[in-house]
């Protein structure tokens, strides 16, 4: 299973030249076999960045969703082996969202999809992807 993390996710969206080749490849075969995913974390994020205008969706964020998911991707919710996860995460920087989403990959034995440098330069058990490449 693939997991975007929200800039991915953004990116994917637009069809922005930013998400590399292979990245596309490997996303769309996971979406054709049902295993595309997302964490519900990344739809706060992208809600809290239209509020603040640093993002703009052209339609209603709630049919944005439900046209995601209807198309195929999987929303990943929050629970408590995430939460607890992502609490523990040694050794990596203090962003919530960014702890939530890696630690949802971790608990659901996922490779996270990402062009952030933090998380691709994080030693620790994580399957990655470069988003970028």
């Amino acid at each position: 299973m693939l997991l975007l993390d929200t800039h991915v996710l953004v990116w994917l969206d637009e069809g922005s030249p930013r998400l590399g080749a292979r990245a596309l490849e490997k996303v769309n075969q996971a979406l054709a076999e049902g295993e595309l995913s997302v964490s519900a974390i990344s739809f706060w994020e992208i809600g809290m960045l239209v509020s603040k205008g640093r993002l703009e969706v052209n339609m209603d964020l709630y049919a944005w969703r439900l046209e995601l998911l209807q198309n195929g991707l999987r929303e990943i919710p929050l629970d408590g082996a995430i939460a607890l996860r992502s609490a523990g995460l040694r050794n990596f920087h203090g962003d919530p969202a960014d702890r939530i989403i890696v630690a949802t990959a971790m608990v659901h034995s996922a490779t996270v999809v990402t062009a952030d440098q933090k998380i691709l330069g994080w030693d620790k058990d994580l399957r990655k992807l470069d988003a970028t490449i």
